[in-house]
């Protein structure tokens, strides 16, 4: 490995359509290895009308770049009035948005029991 290289990211962000609504999925570490994903991803959960969902339930670590991509999506998506609500946020989310004063921002809503049995 040359030392030079950035290592890749131990964590994702994946967008999908679900239940009429564009759910944004983070995981694993969410940090500025993923900047690239996460302009990706948001120009991707922006493109439909739909409401967005933050599903970050299986994030392990997030960073401040992190906690940008979440508001600067939650900014947007009230911008063009899709809405924005985080399902089931790791407590790692939530304990850094309340340290931002931030966390009152969001809507919740946990994860809903079909969507657990099927993943």
């Amino acid at each position: 490995m040359n030392l030079t290289e950035d290592p890749a990211p131990v964590g994702g962000i994946d967008v999908t359509a679900a239940h009429g609504r564009t759910v944004v999925r983070l995981w694993g570490e969410v940090d500025g290895a993923l900047r690239a994903e996460a302009s990706t991803s948001m120009a991707q959960a922006l493109a439909s009308p739909a409401p967005v969902v933050v599903d970050a339930q299986d994030v392990t670590f997030i960073d401040s770049s992190g906690l940008a991509f979440v508001l600067q999506l939650n900014l947007a998506a009230g911008e063009t009035g899709q809405g924005l609500t985080l399902r089931d946020p790791h407590r790692q989310v939530l304990e850094k948005l309340d340290m931002l004063g931030m966390a009152g921002e969001f809507a919740l809503e946990p994860e809903p029991a079909a969507e657990r049995a099927i993943a």
